[in-house]
This record gives C-alpha cells, sequence and structure tokens, in this order.
C-alpha cells in the first residue's frame, strides 16, 4: 500500500511537471511596438471643438493614447461654439512627463488661453529642443507657435485670418503643410486632412490609409 501511494505521489508530480512546462513557455515580451504612442492635446475654454475632436478621434483610431490636457483652472472647457469637453488631465499635472507627439488645436480665445498657459509652454518647448513631432492648426500656429518662436525658419499654413501673420506666404494656401518636425494646417475643414497626415507621419502610410478608409474621407 505504501508503494501504490508513493508511485501515486510521483504520477501526481509528473503530471504537474507537464502542465506547467507549457505554461512557463507563454512568456509575453513587450517592445516597443508594443507601447502606444502618447500624444498631448491642450485644451481651453474657446478650443475649436471640430479640430479637437478629429486630432483626438483620428489618433486613437491609429491606436496612439491621447490625453487631453486642460490649460484652464478646472477639466471642463467650453469649446468656441459652446460644446464641452472635459480634459483627461490638468496641464500642471503632467510636468515631466514625455509625450511622442504635441497637437494644438486652434479657436478663439481657446489659442491664446493656450498661448498663455506658462505649463504648456513649457512643456512644448522642451519637447521641441528634443526634436520631437509638434502640429497646430487653425489660429495655432500664428497665436502658439509663431508666438514663442516655434516657426522661425519654417513654412506653415494657418487659418486665413491670421496667415498673413506667416513670413513666408507661398505656403499658405496649402491645406496641411510639413516641414521637418512640425505640421500645420488651416481649419475645421481641413482637420481630417491634418490629423491623418499625423497618422501617416508617426505610424507610415498603410495605417494611414487603413484608418481613412472607414471614415470615408473620398
Amino acid at each position: 500500500a505504501r508503494r501504490g501511494r508513493m508511485l501515486a505521489t510521483r504520477l501526481v508530480f509528473a503530471a504537474a511537471a507537464l502542465v506547467a512546462r507549457p505554461r512557463a513557455m507563454q512568456t509575453t515580451t513587450v517592445t516597443m511596438s508594443d507601447t502606444p504612442k502618447q500624444i498631448l492635446v491642450p485644451i481651453a475654454d474657446g478650443s475649436e471643438e471640430i479640430e479637437t475632436v478629429c486630432i483626438v478621434d483620428t489618433l486613437v483610431r491609429a491606436g496612439a493614447k491621447v490625453t487631453m490636457a486642460s490649460v484652464m483652472a478646472q477639466p471642463l472647457v467650453t469649446c468656441s461654439r459652446g460644446v464641452k469637453i472635459t480634459a483627461d488631465a490638468m496641464i500642471g499635472d503632467l510636468s515631466g512627463q514625455d509625450f511622442d507627439v504635441i497637437v494644438v488645436p486652434g479657436g478663439m480665445p481657446g489659442a491664446s488661453n493656450i498661448a498663455e498657459s506658462e505649463a504648456f509652454v513649457k512643456v512644448l518647448k522642451e519637447h521641441v529642443e528634443k526634436g520631437k513631432l509638434y502640429a497646430g492648426i487653425c489660429a495655432a500656429p500664428v497665436v502658439v507657435l509663431a508666438k514663442h518662436g516655434l516657426l522661425d525658419g519654417k513654412k506653415a499654413t494657418a487659418h486665413p485670418g491670421f496667415s498673413d501673420k506667416l513670413p513666408d506666404q507661398e505656403p499658405v494656401s496649402t491645406r496641411v503643410v510639413v516641414d521637418g518636425q512640425v505640421v500645420t494646417s488651416r481649419g475645421p475643414g481641413t482637420a481630417l486632412e491634418f490629423a491623418v497626415k499625423l497618422v501617416e507621419i508617426i505610424y507610415g502610410e498603410e495605417k494611414a490609409q487603413a484608418v481613412a478608409g472607414p471614415m470615408v474621407m473620398k
């Protein structure tokens, strides 16, 4: 009986080892490709809602992790046409956090509110100094980027109500302009093209086409 119990015990241990072995081989390797790109979109009272939502929605469709950060005193902002958006974070809480891309929506006085946020401007300038991608649409290229010297020597476009303030007028009629690490665009009507171009730059043309297709852009 004792030998029988010993044999049974050995069989149990052997079976457990067989079960455990494949489990031990089922490891998950985390690579950079598994990590979503981190995108920062500042928002404020007066931000343009079409642009804001187009940017956020399109980049999320591509697989990015988008953080909308309020530059106001509260997370709930009232956009330029009265639409209310609740931010994911307050800009003051993001100091030191690293982002792959920063995208600034337009709208007034939203762009002015963003430009006047010392906390955001600090994050933006540090980001640009690292050579990372940044972008603005509508009023933002002039009111935010150019105001803080981030379009110096760059080709850019902006909303027709602001584009005359850009030093280089040759590209201003172009719907989306890419110059090195900066991307600019004109307004609500170009917001989807702008967002898809960002997807193309970040993830490649194949991903951009995959995102644009279901949105029936053509």
